[in-house]
């Protein structure tokens, strides 16, 4: 039997740790979705509702700081954490 990705495994492929990323919340007083930027702390696979799914640990940039769990596939990418070369840093 052929393994299947886990719910949310793909998009966590576009995502690594220290990504900035976007999220919206529901704001009630003012009828309106608000966007949230935060930077990716943790990716990992957790077992929710009987079920294998991705979650994304997220430090919101504005706030107390303290980190927030989301389903991976609610994230949106702003910013990819950029690829650091070793050569460079050797000289």
């Amino acid at each position: 039997m052929k393994k299947k990705p886990d719910f949310g495994e793909l998009s966590s492929n576009d995502f690594n740790v220290g990504d900035i990323v976007q999220w919206s919340t529901w704001n009630s007083a003012e009828a309106k979705w608000l966007t949230k930027y935060g930077v990716v702390a943790d990716i990992k696979n957790e077992i929710r509702g009987n079920r294998l799914v991705s979650v994304s640990k997220v430090i919101p940039l504005t706030g107390n700081n303290e980190e927030i769990e989301f389903f991976t596939m609610s994230l949106r990418l702003v910013s990819p954490l950029p690829e650091v070369d070793d050569q460079n840093e050797k000289e």
